[in-house]
């Protein structure tokens, strides 16, 4: 039982960390890695399937569109833990912290970690194992800044340390991420984004699980005598899944306030279209309700290219996702005092086939 569990913990994991190897473009297949950037950490985006990246605020800005994050007033802080393909013992850890500075600007700091489990180690000469565990673990820190530069057009820049790791063999790497959101309209009520993230140089492991211990000789040529050596491998590189979001966004408010700028009653709508360099291009829609921003009901759903192919075994095996296409979500935002400051829940479920989906669970302070 145990063997068997390890078996999918590395199916799994070699699923969603190397999704890229089946590429959208045949020609560049096998050439990604990083595809830990591709994982939505976040409980309040998900629950809409990212399809709010021209509407996002705060630190979740820092996985859809960066330009968010210009948004926050003071100081927001966000902690989240997501369970990820329910059964197979991944587990996503995030923290973030924005802080308002200057007249417009907000700088951001997040981590995520990325834990796999134990995993039973073995090698060529024990397949079986009995040697022991391993533990992967994958870290992605961001370093940002964005700005408004008008009453509508906010901008920003990220910039993420990237590290995948086990006991003897580690890769590097650094990416960077740009975002732009436009918001109009008389309430501001319309809003368009474009975002482009994971741009950065080929990352290669390195390290001594990469070399090979050797013995020649106990022949002729060398006298009976034998002589160890090591034998050094060196790894390929691989680039980052580069995308580009191109999304946008519009609220519906039921009933209006004395004040005009507060409203009661919002209902927004939002699409999203993602172009991917390594696997299908997507589309993602989805649909928020808001009482008062205390209360937020999100739904929404996530398509690409086989993702709901019925009957055709054919086209189904060429379907790259353990998505099924529905997302659902939740946030109570409560009120602290007269500073406005609030407390908020989030929590969001993916479904998947196979596997019992993602939970993500997360809370957040605004000071």
């Amino acid at each position: 039982m145990i063997k068997n569990l390890n078996k999918v913990k590395l199916l799994v994991l070699a699923s969603a960390l190397t999704s890229t190897v089946f590429a959208g473009n045949p020609e560049r297949a096998g050439q990604a890695g990083a595809s830990q950037l591709l994982m939505n950490p976040y409980g309040r985006s998900a629950g809409w399937a990212g399809a709010g990246q021209a509407r996002s605020r705060g630190i979740e800005s820092q996985f859809l569109n960066i330009a968010g994050t210009a948004f926050t007033k003071k100081t927001e802080i966000n902690f989240s833990r997501t369970n990820w393909l329910v059964g197979s013992g991944i587990f996503m850890n995030s923290f973030g912290i924005t802080q308002h500075v200057g007249e417009t600007g907000a700088i951001g700091l997040g981590i995520v970690a990325i834990n796999a489990g134990k995993i039973e180690r073995t090698t060529e000469d024990q397949p079986e194992g009995g040697l022991g565990t391993f533990n992967p673990s994958f870290y992605n820190i961001s370093l940002s800044y964005a700005k408004g530069f008008s009453d509508n057009i906010y901008g920003g820049i990220n910039v993420k340390l990237i590290s995948e790791q086990i006991s003897d063999v580690s890769a590097r790497g650094v990416a960077i991420d740009a975002g732009i959101q436009y918001h109009t309209g008389k309430m501001d009520q319309i809003h368009f984004g474009i975002s482009l993230k994971n741009v950065g140089p080929k990352m290669s492991y390195k390290g001594d699980g990469l070399t090979n211990q050797a013995t020649v000789g106990n022949s002729t040529a060398f006298s009976g005598q034998t002589y160890d050596y090591t034998i050094s491998n060196r790894s390929a590189g691989f680039e980052l899944p580069a995308l580009i979001n191109i999304g946008g966004a519009y609220d519906l408010y039921l009933t209006k306030d004395t004040v005009s700028r507060l409203k009661t009653h919002r209902v927004t709508i939002a699409a999203n279209y993602t172009s991917n360099s390594f696997t299908y291009d997507n589309y993602c829609f989805g649909l928020e309700y808001s009482w008062k921003d205390i209360l937020m009901l999100r739904g929404g759903l996530y398509t690409e290219k086989y993702i709901f192919t019925k009957g055709n075994d054919n086209l189904k095996a060429q379907r790259m996702t353990a998505f099924t296409g529905p997302t659902c979500g939740a946030t109570v935002e409560i009120p602290l005092g007269e500073k406005k400051s609030t407390f908020g829940i989030d929590y969001s479920y993916r479904f998947t086939n196979p596997f019992g989906g993602v939970h993500t669970f997360g809370f957040r302070i605004n000071l």
